[in-house]
């Protein structure tokens, strides 16, 4: 045998190929087998898409500590079916199917040899998404609760009539313009000052967006007196973003008291939970401003009735009074005269008497004033003479006669007293005095 026959003998034996359909028709067939249809699966929603009645989308579901998609598959509820399952969610839910909702539903694996794996819903218990908002917003709440945030913002002092509102909404909302046509058209006819900070009210940019304007506003916290967050109606799904932690965080720790209006009149969010004043509606929020300037109004109007109404109470007194006295005065007046003239009568008649008794008391003090100067006048005298007296003995006793006379001479030169020698001089003439005569000399040395 030769060496090729026998690479020919051993030579593998070539596959049986079979087609795709055959092979899709055993993929088809091993599913069925597997009896994995009208199964009860618990997913999140994404890309919905409603297309000819037909509502496409994606089941996924995510680890739930780092938020990567784990599974997901392609899913289509058919048009017969699409119709009744988006019915009954919404009367359940008061949201239309949509994309990022935790849903519940039936499913049953659809293979098809030509368009592939595709999973068909056939039923959705709109009571599991209900619950999981409702756990999802419960566990916001706790946890504002617990760190100490709910409250905050509900215990800022709220103006009387917060005129400068800082407003959040999207600047081209119908609920905006509801808004500021209820401002501005109030019937009291009050001023207020409405400043936008635009942002986006739906979609995933709605919660980074909205913190920006409150962070702008804190900025300029001073010009305002309060903030508005409104958002007219829509879907429940489109009001899911503001039952966020870190929105409701913000809003909570703003340093403005806030007042939200988002949705309608059944529709709560966290953010109404941590705001100051929720109302239901833009419109709402509206009217709530112009009732807190129309309740000051009011005050002021009380106020101002309560002054006239005492102001008239005290004229009516002071009237009454002026009365009185007006009526008074003539007959306090005639006794008040007549009063007068008693005392003036008894004053006239006393006159005299003491005028006489104040002549006599000042005669006396006269004469006694008199013989006290009489008297001071003698002493003065007497002291007078004495000091003369005793002068005249000095005088007498100090005269150059009287020391002449004790045997003393006095020498002069020149008409000048001579008291020491140093005075003369060799050829001055010299007189000297004596008790009786006089001689004159003249100096040698």
């Amino acid at each position: 045998m030769s060496q090729q026959d026998l690479a020919l003998q051993f030579q593998p034996a070539a596959p049986k190929p079979v087609t795709l359909l055959e092979f899709n028709r055993r993929i088809k067939a091993l599913l069925y087998n597997q009896q994995v249809t009208a199964v009860w699966v618990t997913a999140e929603t994404s890309d919905v898409q409603v297309r000819r009645g037909h509502c496409y989308l994606e089941l996924l579901q995510k680890d739930e500590n780092t938020g990567q998609t784990v599974a997901k598959i392609g899913a289509v509820i058919w048009a017969s079916t699409f119709m009744r399952l988006n019915a009954k969610f919404y009367a359940v839910t008061q949201q239309r199917f949509g994309t990022g909702m935790k849903v519940m539903v039936l499913v049953s694996a659809n293979f098809h040899e030509q368009y592939g794996l595709k999973v068909v819903i056939n039923d959705i218990s709109p009571e599991f998404t209900l619950g999981d908002m409702a756990r999802r917003r419960q566990e916001i709440l706790d946890r504002l609760a617990r760190e100490g945030y709910i409250d905050e913002n509900k215990e800022l002092a709220f103006p009387d009539v917060p005129q400068r509102v800082a407003v959040i909404s999207s600047a081209g909302a119908a609920g905006y313009g509801d808004f500021m046509n209820q401002l501005t058209r109030n019937p009291y006819g009050i001023k207020y000052y409405p400043c936008l900070f635009a942002a986006m009210m739906q979609g995933a940019s709605t919660v980074s967006s909205v913190i920006a304007a409150l962070d702008r506003i804190e900025q300029h916290q001073d010009k305002f007196d309060c903030v508005v967050i409104i958002r007219g109606g829509g879907s429940t799904t489109d009001l899911n973003w503001f039952d966020d932690y870190n929105l409701a965080l913000k809003v909570a720790q703003c340093p403005l008291p806030v007042i939200t209006g988002i949705g309608h009149e059944r529709d709560t969010t966290v953010l109404d939970y941590v705001a100051a004043k929720p109302v239901k509606t833009p419109t709402a929020a509206a009217e709530f401003l112009i009732q807190c300037g129309a309740n000051a109004l009011a005050q002021l109007s009380n106020l101002t009735n309560a002054i006239v109404s005492t102001a008239r109470d005290m004229i009516a007194r002071n009237s009454e009074q002026l009365s009185y006295y007006a009526s008074s005065i003539p007959v306090m007046a005639r006794n008040i005269v007549d009063r007068s003239r008693l005392n003036l009568q008894r004053y006239i008649e006393t006159i005299p008497l003491k005028v006489a008794s104040r002549i006599t008391s000042e005669h006396n003090l006269l004469d006694r004033r008199i013989d006290t100067i009489k008297s001071l006048i003698a002493q003065a005298l007497l002291k007078e003479q004495m000091r003369v007296k005793n002068l005249d003995d000095k005088v007498q006793l100090l005269s150059p006669r009287n020391t002449l006379n004790r045997g003393y001479s006095l020498t002069m030169c020149n008409g000048h007293i001579i008291t020491d020698a140093s005075q003369l001089h060799a050829g001055d003439v010299i007189t000297s005095h004596f008790k009786s005569g006089k001689t004159t000399s003249t100096v040698n040395s």
